[in-house]
């Protein structure tokens, strides 16, 4: 057993279970439906359909970050115990998580002083930040050290590429991220757009293409073109929705396309905190693949 744990935010959207499975410990966000908050405690006391229900209903939801108590309470637990950390925040293109944290660990220092916390900014989000801590806990497994495993991190997070895309413009238009005219048009035209995260973690737009089989199709060209080895891909893969008939028709086309995967394409629901901004109708696609560069 290792001297540390390894910890992340609700964010990474994997589910309890397979939290529990890989031993990856996390802090839960917070949302909120009309000034109403709750955790964003990775679907156990919301399920996903509740929350865009309302959303749709016109209820107002907004999240909120991580704060410095928070982290403080989370961390000492473990350095309680005896144990050093490695956390990984939300991405800092999309959150402000990741000052707070670092705040925390600093805090912890006079506290702790024969104690570690290592704060890494995973530059990724959903379950493409899930990805990561998978591979950060296979890599634990395998008897890396904390600070190897610190070191592997920050040199391998980049590859864990994120590709979305949205058959529901609704919320988009609501957040601002798509103009009204812009959204209109695109409803009106069937546009999906197709979006990335890119090296700083930020999620930006990318193509806009008509038909959900059409942007289901360019996303899967992107993974034959980006994935470590191309169709001979052996990786793992994530995949997370707000759309669950669209997620399992895409698991399976990337499962008809890559039969060298390493295990299934594993499905998730997008969390409250990235949901309460993209709303229904996102598949987002993340497996380990070319460095992002732009």
């Amino acid at each position: 057993m290792s001297d540390y744990i390894v910890s992340c935010c609700s964010a990474a959207d994997l589910s309890p279970e397979w939290m529990e499975k890989r031993d990856l410990k996390y802090i839960c966000f917070t949302f909120s439906l009309n000034g109403v908050e709750y955790k964003d405690d990775l679907w156990v006391s919301m399920k996903p359909a509740e929350l865009y229900r309302r959303m749709l209903a016109g209820e107002e939801a907004k999240t909120s970050q991580v704060s410095l108590g928070e982290y403080v309470t989370h961390f000492r637990k473990y350095l309680s115990e005896g144990k050093d950390i490695l956390h990984l925040t939300l991405s800092t293109g999309i959150s402000g998580t990741y000052n707070a944290a670092k705040l925390a660990a600093e805090q912890m220092k006079d506290e702790f002083p024969d104690r570690r916390v290592i704060v890494i900014d995973s530059l990724g989000a959903s379950s493409g930040y899930g990805l990561l801590m998978e591979y950060v806990a296979d890599k634990r497994d395998e008897g890396l050290t904390l600070d190897e495993l610190a070191v592997w991190t920050e040199e391998h997070k980049l590859n864990i590429v994120h590709w979305f895309f949205s058959t529901d413009l609704t919320f988009y238009i609501r957040g601002g991220r798509v103009s009204r005219t812009a959204g209109f048009i695109g409803q009106v035209l069937s546009i999906c757009p197709l979006l990335n995260v890119d090296y700083l973690g930020r999620l930006i737009p990318r193509e806009k293409i008509r038909t959900k089989k059409k942007v289901m199709q360019r996303q899967l060209q992107k993974m034959i073109e980006q994935a470590e080895g191309g169709l001979d891909y052996n990786g793992k893969c994530f995949i997370s929705e707000s759309d669950p008939e669209a997620g399992e028709e895409f698991r399976k086309m990337v499962e008809n396309t890559f039969p060298n995967l390493k295990g299934k394409v594993q499905l998730f629901p997008i969390g409250a905190t990235i949901g309460a901004h993209t709303g229904p109708g996102t598949v987002a696609l993340f497996f380990y693949g070319k460095k992002r560069e732009d």
